[in-house]
């Protein structure tokens, strides 16, 4: 009798994918991973993230050895006893991202804007990584 290899219909890694991708069900606390768009400017580090029908007092901003830091919670409740509903989708859920900044940053001093669902963060620069220039002296030789 031969030895017939045994393969499994998933990869291990497409299991894990497949339940990473899967929609938030009702009631189902699975967390969702806000996009971040990271980018700088001459003195500041600008982090954005789009958090729609999330409510700002809920979410908590923080810098840590040049590690920006976003989380909360989403809860959309709303009830309506008038209706029959055939179907109802409630988001509810927590998210957290951690993302390193490209350079070295004052953490105490960055500022968090929340306006139309979107939450922008600025933060400055560190005095070290802010570009120097530097003038070059131009000696002229004395030629005869």
């Amino acid at each position: 009798m031969a030895i017939i290899r045994w393969r499994p219909m998933f990869d291990t890694a497409d299991v894990d994918k497949f339940f990473e991708d899967m929609p938030m069900m009702p009631g189902n606390m699975q967390a969702f991973t806000p996009a971040v768009d990271v980018y700088h400017d001459k003195d500041n580090v600008i982090a954005e993230t789009p958090l729609a029908g999330v409510d700002p007092d809920k979410v908590t901003v923080s810098i840590e050895n040049d590690v920006l830091k976003i989380e909360g919670k989403v809860e959309h409740k709303s009830e309506v006893d008038d209706k029959n509903y055939y179907r109802k989708e409630v988001r509810m859920g927590s998210f957290y991202r951690a993302v390193a900044l490209p350079t070295h940053v004052k953490g105490d001093q960055a500022k968090a804007e929340f306006e139309n669902g979107m939450l922008k963060i600025t933060i400055p620069k560190a005095e070290e990584v802010k570009p120097k220039t530097i003038k070059i002296a131009v000696k002229k030789n004395k030629t005869k």
